[in-house]
């Protein structure tokens, strides 16, 4: 069997400067590499960089993968959207770990199994970076389906060193685009999910519905406004999702944009 390796990161919260691709260039001549992403295969040989180094200083989201059945998913969220110790919960041991680096919580998701090449795998990036948005509104379902996941992969007698399980979210009988795209990537066992989905309450109606999510958003302040249209149109929109979204989440219910943080 050949070898063979991809490489993908994506720039979601805002794009690349000229100079940074410049920088991000020394790691590979042959990738194709834009102020949203860098690309690469390899057939031969490996990549020069680290890529916990590149989505520490450049990227947002990180998919790797190579035909001796690895699978890896990076996701670099902003400290500020997250609460680093509910993230905390579903850690496991090499396979679902954090590192906080202060401005940043960066998510590192790893999946080791038995080779089996699946066709779309390496076209999943786009559809799984959309779980940043979700952890941002506090839905930990992605976490869970990792940490499930990873348990699958650990010997029974490691299992039993572990610290308690994490909760049960609601609604993993009815997950998104984006958890069923790691789910499939992560090759969560189907029995296994649904098997955990049997003990998931349903989701209860949604605290950002669009009319609630509307009339707070109206209640922000001016100056307010014109700060998230900026970075907005900088070329920061997601970052600016993020950011609503955390703190529409921590507001009170029945609070208005006003008495947001």
């Amino acid at each position: 069997m050949s070898e063979y390796q991809y490489y993908e990161f994506l720039a979601l919260d805002r794009p690349l400067t000229a100079a940074e691709q410049e920088k991000v260039r020394e790691y590979s001549s042959r990738a194709r590499i834009t102020a949203t992403s860098f690309v690469n295969e390899y057939h031969w040989g490996d990549f020069r960089g680290d890529p916990a180094q590149l989505i520490r200083d450049y990227y947002d989201a990180h998919l790797y993968l190579a035909n001796w059945g690895t699978h890896r998913i990076m996701l670099r969220l902003p400290r500020t959207v997250l609460d680093v110790d509910a993230v905390r919960e579903y850690c496991v041991e090499d396979l679902v770990t954090i590192t906080d680096t202060g401005e940043h919580v960066i998510i590192d998701l790893l999946s080791e199994d038995e080779p089996e090449w699946e066709e779309d795998a390496a076209d999943s990036l786009a559809v799984i970076a959309g779980i940043r948005t979700e952890l941002a509104a506090g839905d930990m379902r992605a976490l869970y389906l990792a940490w499930l996941s990873a348990c699958g992969m650990r010997d029974e007698d490691e299992d039993e060193d572990e610290d308690e399980d994490p909760p049960v979210p609601a609604g993993l009988g009815s997950l998104t685009g984006p958890q069923r795209a790691l789910a499939d990537f992560l090759r969560l066992d189907r029995d296994t999910l649904k098997a955990a989905a049997a003990d998931s309450p349903p989701l209860a109606a949604a605290l950002e519905d669009a009319r609630t999510l509307a009339k707070w958003i109206t209640g922000l302040p001016p100056s307010e406004k014109d700060r998230l249209l900026l970075l907005a149109a900088q070329g920061q929109g997601t970052r600016v999702t993020l950011e609503l979204l955390q703190r529409f989440r921590q507001t009170p219910a029945g609070d208005d944009g006003g008495s947001a943080p």
